[in-house]
């Protein structure tokens, strides 16, 4: 892991509603300072297309297991401590295999995030 301090992250709208509730007075939306928009943006783009790679990946996994398993009913036949192949495989394997995409998915952010901490704001990828 990275020697950066974790932080957590929330939607504009989230912390406006927090703040409301808080302070109960005037207030006005908090903005990014406009060095930091740009990065901010590439940030947003690179790990919203991460995510839909990893959820893509996800869904090929649930529902292209059963669709493998009815494409070769042969391992209905073979049996593993008398229970048939197709169901330890929609048992057991879904749940390890989604836990290594999380992980895969969470190293690929954070690394994102690692490579434009080292971008300054002149160097904004586009």
């Amino acid at each position: 892991m990275s020697g950066h301090r974790r932080v957590a992250v929330t939607s504009p709208q989230t912390r406006l509603a927090h703040a409301r509730r808080r302070y109960r007075g005037p207030w006005r939306p908090t903005t990014l300072d406009p060095a930091e928009a740009p990065l901010a943006v590439a940030l947003y783009r690179r790990q919203r297309r991460l995510a839909a790679t990893a959820l893509g990946v996800a869904c090929a996994l649930v529902f292209g297991l059963p669709l493998l398993l009815a494409v070769l009913p042969s391992l209905d036949r073979l049996r593993v401590f008398d229970v048939p192949v197709s169901w330890l495989a929609v048992m057991v394997l879904p749940f390890p295999a989604m836990v290594g995409l999380a992980f895969w998915h969470l190293r690929r952010v954070e690394r994102e995030e690692g490579a434009l901490d080292d971008v300054g704001p002149d160097e904004a990828p586009r």
